[in-house]
């Protein structure tokens, strides 16, 4: 293996250990884009003059643009070199926030916003694709969950971070740094990635094979019902922490840095697990820790109460996402690219449904009492999807536990 800047040649755990850092670190920007709009709800809908529900709607458009574009993008760039997909998959996105920041309204931020999350559409699900196929099989499930990693950094700087700037600064200067962290992790990503990493183009046999299987389609259901039950609320935190508990703006910033960093730690110790536990384990783990969090939610009538009852959801809430991810690749090795893009498209679209969900009982009723109980009715559904799915995988692959 050589050095992509160069021919000179460096150890192959070193080489693997920096691509890790620079794909975890592009995930991290990826991950504060899409991140940045639940953080800025609050000014957005000051600034654009609508209601939250109508703010919300970008959340809910990105998200189907980002599940609609993942199993596309998987099919069109399969034959791609992901060093120079990556890259540049990170400059329009860079692009992309720049141009949003500069839209003077709602109705020409909706599609703007649409178009520039595209490019996580394909970094997300190929960085992980990537990062399978350069990685060992034994450190696989470890190497996948690491780079997944960057979304819960995401959650520890970048969605309080944007909170506090929407409050501070408006929205349109947190997605000028959501612009500034993408051009940087370009150059990360074009320096430690080596030339030549393409994992294996799927077949339309192989679409058909991953179309066919209960097990895997159960597997991918569980992304789609817990992100759905997850963003029913958590799209719409920003302002039930500042009119339901009365949060401070630096209150508001200290709820998302205390829910990221847990979701940092929940993320490590999966990573560190998930070869030794396997990967279905972990997941039901996750997935009742954050029932737990939205069948207490009630009892969060304060600040400290609150980070109280959001830690389980926050210990699961990404860890679960990165087990998952690894689960499919491990389950079936030769579909992966698929099935990881089918995975990103099953959160993104579970971010859509959750976010429309929690828009249309807001617009109902005019309150967030009902929300956490909406939430727990999908998160109920994906732990027994699970579960079940845990068992189809076993006796699709013939090995117990995982």
């Amino acid at each position: 293996m050589s050095d992509p800047a160069g021919a000179r040649p460096v150890d192959p755990a070193w080489a693997l250990a920096k691509a890790r850092w620079a794909l975890l670190f592009g995930n991290f920007a990826i991950g504060c884009g899409v991140m940045a709009t639940a953080g800025t709800l609050n000014d957005l809908a000051r600034d654009l003059q609508i209601s939250i529900p109508v703010a919300g709607q970008l959340i809910s458009v990105a998200a189907v643009a980002l599940a609609l574009g993942a199993p596309l993008a998987a099919a069109v760039v399969a034959g791609f070199d992901r060093r120079r997909l990556l890259a540049w998959s990170l400059v329009i996105y860079a692009l992309g926030h720049v141009l949003c920041a500069l839209m003077p309204s709602f109705a020409t931020l909706l599609p703007v916003r649409a178009l520039a999350v595209l490019a996580a559409a394909v970094f997300s699900p190929q960085a992980a694709a990537a990062i399978a196929v350069m990685a060992p099989p034994e450190q696989r499930g470890r190497a996948i969950t690491f780079v997944f990693l960057g979304w819960s950094v995401a959650s520890v700087l970048g969605m309080p971070l944007a909170a506090w700037i929407g409050e501070v600064l408006g929205w349109r200067a947190a997605f000028g740094g959501v612009a500034l962290m993408a051009g940087i992790a370009t150059v990360g990503v074009w320096r430690a990635v080596p030339d030549g990493v393409r994992p294996a183009a799927m077949s339309r046999a192989g679409w058909a094979q991953v179309a066919t299987s209960p097990a895997l389609l159960a597997t991918v259901a569980v992304t789609l019902l817990s992100a759905s039950g997850q963003f029913t609320l958590f799209a719409y935190l920003a302002p039930y922490y500042r009119q339901v508990l009365g949060a401070s703006p630096a209150a508001v910033s200290g709820l998302f840095f205390w829910f990221g960093a847990l979701g940092v730690l929940g993320n490590v110790w999966v990573s560190r697990h998930i070869d030794r536990l396997g990967a279905s384990r972990l997941v039901a783990m996750m997935l009742g820790a954050m029932t737990l969090s939205l069948l207490l939610w009630p009892l969060g009538a304060s600040v400290p109460l609150m980070m109280a009852v959001c830690a389980p959801w926050a210990l699961g809430c990404f860890s679960s996402n990165s087990a998952q991810q690894a689960r499919l690749s491990i389950a079936a090795p030769a579909l992966a690219p698929a099935l990881v893009a089918l995975n990103s498209s099953a959160l993104y679209a579970g971010q859509a449904v959750g976010a429309a969900t929690g828009g249309a009982m807001l617009a109902g009723t005019g309150g967030f009492g009902q929300l956490h109980w909406a939430g727990l009715g999908w998160m109920l559904a994906a732990l027994a999807t699970s579960l079940w799915a845990a068992t189809a995988l076993r006796r699709r692959s013939g090995v117990a536990g995982g």
